[in-house]
């Protein structure tokens, strides 16, 4: 064991970029694969995307003014489906790789980050579809006067729909990336209350860049956001008494040890 990993240890340069060279290649076929089975079921998940439109009072009806607009529908919705899918194994494929490089400690954290990595993940999915996107379409819509019809092109509202809750569904990856910072030193929860003024107008301006061009969703970012950065902060000073507690008791053990030899070399003295 300690032999390979050893090996592993001094890989060349060239080695690491064949091993991410294979990874990459591997997650584009569990993409593609995912992409084939959401093709297949595309017109369940399209009526699951509009499912919230149609709650609304009255319905939205929706039209293509595009010859090809269907087509780009259907696009969409098989490459982010079929990267839902794929995301498990992909976290897999990222873990594999990074995973030599890391100690046996933090090994044993692999099946618990890539479960919550996904849990979280689809959280933040639903997150989005059940409350952030139907409020959004009921603010949006309630705009339009009385004698104005809102007649949505599929392919805008697919867009929108898809792009807001598959980055909600990435927002919500935010404690497991500190969980993972805090774990290897490189964040701590000082830091975070320290510069929480600095992420507060970052989370506003990533929410921006983000979202759609208008406040409001850029405001239904910003306040999850906000609040994921605040539980990554107790996630961070949880990761830290754990260590120090680790710390600790190590400590104990050394000084428990150097006791018992000095003991041992007096009574053979």
């Amino acid at each position: 064991m300690k032999k390979r990993q050893r090996i592993e240890e001094e890989m060349p340069f060239l080695d690491h970029l064949e091993e991410l060279r294979w990874s990459l290649l591997r997650s584009l076929i569990a993409l593609f694969i995912g992409m084939i089975i959401c093709f297949t079921f595309s017109g369940f998940i399209l009526k699951l995307l509009t499912y919230p439109a149609s709650r609304l009072d009255p319905p939205l009806i929706f039209q293509f003014l595009k010859v090809q607009g269907m087509l780009i529908v259907y696009i969409e919705i098989g490459f982010f489906g079929g990267l839902i899918l794929a995301l498990p194994y992909i976290l897999l494929q990222i873990w594999k790789f990074v995973a030599p490089g890391l100690q046996s400690k933090e090994k044993c954290y692999s099946l618990p980050l890539m479960f919550f990595s996904t849990l979280l993940f689809l959280m933040g999915l639903s997150f989005a579809y059940w409350v952030i996107l139907p409020f959004a379409l009921k603010f949006f819509v309630g705009l339009a006067p009385a004698d104005i019809s809102a007649n949505i092109a599929i392919d805008f509202y697919i867009g929108f729909a898809i792009r807001l809750t598959f980055l909600f569904g990435l927002v919500f990856e935010l404690p497991i990336v500190s969980f993972f910072l805090a774990k290897i030193g490189i964040i701590s929860q000082a830091l975070m209350r320290s510069y929480r003024r600095h992420a507060i107008v970052g989370i506003f301006i990533l929410a921006a860049l983000l979202t759609p061009p208008d406040p409001i969703t850029q405001i239904f970012m910003g306040i999850p956001l906000l609040l994921l950065y605040e539980v990554s902060i107790y996630i961070v000073g949880v990761v830290e008494k754990a260590a120090k507690r680790r710390e600790k008791l190590d400590s104990e053990k050394y000084h428990a040890e150097m006791t018992q030899r000095d003991v041992a070399d007096g009574s053979k003295s």
